[in-house]
């Protein structure tokens, strides 16, 4: 099944993209959540527009990524977690708590779903975590896991 991207889908592309998928992945997954239109002749016109405005907006954002990248590496990110007397979390650290950390350590808002933790995060430590603000930029920061006040 064709189909034509209207948001990013990792793994997948990013917005006008045509791509061939499952039917059933596109069919019950991409077209009801939005993520995706149905491939005709109208929607490759929608397609141009798309990339003109993505290709517009890519320009703007190199240098803003670079912006953002420059304020993330500078910054020192302490997130608390609950742990016990091993050092071992009750859970796991996710990358939403990483988003709350970066913005209440004085960060820029994060999209979540471009946060790329190391593994998964079960113990008190210091942890490398990457975050891909463009296709070009990657940003690299430390997050330092502590245990929470009671």
């Amino acid at each position: 099944m064709k189909i034509i991207l209207t948001q990013e889908v990792p793994g997948l592309g990013t917005p006008g993209d045509i791509v061939e998928v499952k039917d059933g992945y596109g069919r019950n997954y991409l077209l009801p959540q939005g993520l995706a239109i149905s491939h005709t002749k109208g929607a490759e016109k929608q397609v141009a527009t798309i990339k003109r405005a993505r290709d517009a907006r890519e320009i703007r954002d190199l240098d803003h990524a670079k912006e953002i990248k420059a304020q993330l590496e500078g910054l020192s990110v302490k997130l608390g977690a609950r742990a016990g007397d091993g050092g071992r979390l009750f859970g796991s650290v996710t990358a939403g708590e990483v988003v709350v950390a970066v913005k209440a350590a004085g960060g820029p808002s994060l999209d979540r779903r471009r946060v790329e933790l190391p593994s998964v995060i079960k113990s008190l430590g210091a942890y490398n975590v990457q975050v891909k603000l463009h296709p070009e930029v990657v940003a690299k920061f430390s997050v330092n896991v502590v245990p929470a006040a009671k």
